[in-house]
């Protein structure tokens, strides 16, 4: 992903993209990390779709990637239930196992980014991230004022 860094007063790099990353697999949320992190995007960790509805709630987050299968509520669920809740809620990218009609018609409704088949290849995850800067933060950073 290709993005303005900005640097802080002490010349150091800022985190100015905030990933949600909702899936209930550990060794998923640090490979991601692992991969995100190093380019100066902050990511968070929720486990469950009730996790992900609170850290949606409590802080600000520029993209959400869910997964459909997840404990307490999948991923539509937690988009359904985020654009109630917030006007200007984070664009999703959804991750399925099984790419039904049914669901992709429901993600378009519901206006979900992109949906990705699982198991989720890192460099189509990580292009569909960089669309999203570009469509959403025209290949910049968001700063505070996009939160």
């Amino acid at each position: 992903m290709q993005a303005q860094q900005r640097p802080n007063s002490g010349g150091e790099r800022v985190n100015r993209l905030t990933v949600l990353l909702a899936n209930e697999q550990e060794e998923w949320h640090q490979t991601v990390r692992g991969l995100l992190e190093p380019q100066g995007v902050q990511t968070l960790s929720a486990r469950s779709g009730r996790e992900a509805l609170e850290l949606i709630e409590s802080r600000p987050i520029h993209v959400a990637v869910l997964d459909q299968q997840m404990p307490q509520l999948g991923g539509m669920q937690v988009v359904r239930l985020m654009r109630e809740i917030q006007k200007s809620a984070p664009p999703a990218i959804l991750l399925s196992s099984q790419l039904t009609n049914a669901l992709l018609h429901e993600a378009l409704a519901m206006h979900v980014f992109t949906v990705l088949h699982k198991p989720v290849d890192f460099n189509v995850l990580l292009d569909a991230l960089a669309r999203v800067l570009r469509r959403y933060h025209e290949s910049r950073w968001p700063g505070p004022s996009d939160s």
